[in-house]
This record gives structure tokens, C-alpha cells and sequence, in this order.
């Protein structure tokens, strides 16, 4: 009995050494207030990530390039179904990409919480806004009753206030601060030279533009961005976007006829459908040659109603990647309108180049396709 309590003592003792050294070291790093407003500890090493959304992939290959795969055990799989062509090139450069454990289809309730603790991350990163699950959800209580960091960003809502801090966030969090002050810099350059010249565009000289996002693939006319979202694109690009007054959120519908009697200068659709999709919508992103992208933005221009608009009747019809409205990428998309919008005042800016200069500086894979075309060559 001596010596078992004796051992006790000794074990006891090691303990204790080992607590000290790890709180001496540094076991957990510093808080961060997340994009939810959340304090939040972080682990000193992150092992097991798991993403509420799939395409919080966009925000972290900037990062972790060609380590992008080695820490995500699960995600919601929303990814392969909205952006399937990446997605498809994803797993032909990653292949272990296709094993990440689902959490989840492509809504929030049918993320799993027990699904997610049998897969024992030690991190989750969730969004504000989108299809994944909030900062109220079940899975949240129940990570953090298991003392799983969770740490929210977002992309979505509000995209031109929200990216920077997001990307900073993520760059603490994987312990990837250099690679995310890269990516911030290359932003807010790119940013900044847009912004800075459409300040001096007087508000009469900014064209009306309506975007109708997921364009043609609907019922019914016309689901659009607000204030937010894409529609703080159109208003940094130096635009009217026409739905900001009549929707109450970032996102929602209006009626054809309100399309129709705003009269735009100019119509933008968006979409991300590859070449083997099925049904009526814009084709758009990876694996999409120009010549497609834009016979099918054509077609979704001879509807009834979008057909007789002025901006497509006068040759002032765009079509740009759906995605884009979720992505730190929306940089790409700000340049894009800008030179719809105003061409004279950015006949330098070329954001073909801002595409490969963010192809070949932070992403692990080279997207090939279309992101934006004119209807007419």
C-alpha cells in the first residue's frame, strides 16, 4: 500500500511539472475577438479544423496553400454543390479533399453536432451569415460545453467591411499571420485604387445597375442583392444599385416590374453553373470557356421582360461568377464593375492580371475558366 501511494505522489508530482511547463510555454495562444464579436482562446497548435461552410475552403487556401487539406477532418457540403467545378478541381489536385467527413448537406439544420464531436476538432470555424450554422445554434453550445474553440468570420453580409478582419482572424487562428498580412496587403491596394478614384465620381454620373443573382434559374424575377453583399460591389464599383432601397436585408427579391420601371443603365446576371449542368442559368466559373459563358448569358437575356430592358437592349449586360458573393476573392469582382461602370476612368486597371497575380501569389490551385463576361465580344 506504501508503494502504491508513493507512485501516486510521484505521478501527482509530474503532473503538476508538466501543467507548469505548458503554461510556461504558451499552450494556449492569445484571445481573439472573432467577426461575431466573441472572445475567443485559440490553441497553441490547431490539429482538426472543421468548417461550417464548405466554401470558407476559398478563404483558407490563400493561407494554407499546398497544406490546405492536411487539417480540415470535416465539412458542410454545400461546396460541391454550388461551386462544383472547383470543388472538382480541388480534388484533382487534393485528392484527400473527397475523404472530409460531410457534416452536413447545404443548410444548417442538418449539420450534425454529434457528427462533428465524433470527428474531435480541436477548432470550428463558422460565419456570421450563410448556409452554415450560427452563433446560436446547437452545435455551438455543444462545442463549447466540449471546449472546442469556435470562431466565427464572414464573407457575406457586409464583404468589403468584413474581409480584412476575417482573413487577419483566420491568419491568428491557423497560426498563418504572414501569409494573411499578404493577402491583406494585395486586398487593400487593389481596393483602394478603385475606391479612391470613384470618390471623386459625382452620385448623377453613377449608372443605375440591377444584378439578378442566380439569374434565370428561379421561377420567377428577380432575386437581387441590397445593401451588402454584391450590392456593396455595385456601390464601391461606382454604381446605383437599384435594389438598396427596396429591400430591408443584403439579400431578397423584387418584382420584375420594379426592374422594369427603375429602368438601369446596366444588367448584370450571375450564376455558377459548369459545362455539364443541367436547366437554364448562367454557366460560369472554373471549367467554363468564355464562348459558353456567354451563349448562356444570352439566353438568359431573351426572357420575357430582361429582354426588353434598356441595358441589355443598348449592349450593357454583364455576366460575373455567382460566387464571388462569398469569397475573399470579391476584390476581383469590385475591379470588374468598376471598369463596367466607368471604362474611361479605369482604362489601367486590368483585373485579368489581378486574377493571375492572385492565382500565382496565393492559390493553390490555378482556376481555369471564365469569372465575368461581356454579352457582346
Amino acid at each position: 500500500m506504501g508503494r502504491i501511494l508513493d507512485r501516486m505522489r510521484r505521478l501527482t508530482c509530474y503532473v503538476g511539472v508538466i501543467t507548469g511547463l505548458l503554461a510556461a510555454t504558451g499552450a494556449r495562444a492569445e484571445s481573439v475577438t472573432d467577426l461575431a464579436g466573441r472572445q475567443v482562446d485559440i490553441p497553441a497548435s490547431v490539429h482538426r479544423i472543421i468548417l461550417g461552410e464548405g466554401r470558407l475552403i476559398y478563404a483558407l487556401a490563400p493561407l494554407e496553400k499546398e497544406h490546405l487539406f492536411d487539417r480540415i477532418v470535416g465539412w458542410q457540403g454545400e461546396f460541391r454543390g454550388a461551386d462544383t467545378q472547383s470543388y472538382d478541381q480541388y480534388v484533382a489536385a487534393f485528392p484527400q479533399a473527397a475523404s472530409i467527413a460531410l457534416i452536413g448537406k447545404t443548410t444548417a439544420d442538418t449539420v450534425s453536432p454529434e457528427r462533428v464531436l465524433d470527428l474531435h476538432p480541436d477548432l470550428a470555424i463558422l460565419t456570421v451569415s450563410g448556409h452554415g450554422p450560427g452563433k446560436s445554434s446547437e452545435l455551438v453550445a455543444q462545442l463549447e460545453s466540449a471546449h472546442i474553440p469556435v470562431v466565427f468570420v464572414d464573407f457575406r453580409a457586409d464583404p468589403l467591411r468584413d474581409t480584412v478582419p476575417s482573413m487577419q482572424i483566420l491568419g491568428r487562428v491557423l497560426h498563418r499571420e504572414h501569409e494573411a498580412a499578404d493577402y491583406v496587403t494585395f486586398y487593400q491596394s487593389h481596393l483602394k485604387r478603385i475606391t479612391a478614384r470613384i470618390a471623386t465620381v459625382p452620385q448623377a454620373q453613377r449608372p443605375k445597375v440591377f444584378i439578378e443573382m442566380l439569374a434565370a434559374m428561379r421561377e420567377s424575377c428577380c432575386h437581387t442583392a441590397g445593401r451588402g453583399n454584391m450590392g456593396a460591389f455595385i456601390d464601391a464599383a461606382g454604381g446605383q444599385n437599384i435594389a438598396a432601397p427596396l429591400l430591408p436585408g443584403y439579400i431578397g427579391d423584387i418584382d420584375l416590374e420594379k426592374v422594369i420601371s427603375s429602368d438601369p443603365d446596366i444588367y448584370i446576371a450571375d450564376g455558377t453553373k459548369g459545362p455539364k449542368a443541367s436547366g437554364p442559368g448562367l454557366r460560369m466559373g472554373a471549367e467554363v470557356t468564355p464562348a459558353l459563358a456567354r451563349s448562356s448569358l444570352l439566353g438568359v437575356m431573351e426572357r420575357p421582360g430582361i429582354s426588353s430592358l434598356r441595358a441589355v437592349t443598348d449592349g450593357h449586360a454583364y455576366g460575373i461568377w455567382h460566387s464571388f458573393y462569398d469569397s475573399p476573392y470579391n476584390i476581383l469582382a469590385v475591379e470588374v464593375m468598376a471598369k463596367w461602370f466607368h471604362p474611361a476612368l479605369f482604362a489601367d486597371v486590368d483585373p485579368d492580371a489581378t486574377q493571375q497575380e492572385l492565382h500565382t501569389r496565393f492559390l493553390p490551385v490555378a482556376q481555369e475558366g471564365t469569372f465575368w463576361i461581356n454579352a457582346r465580344p
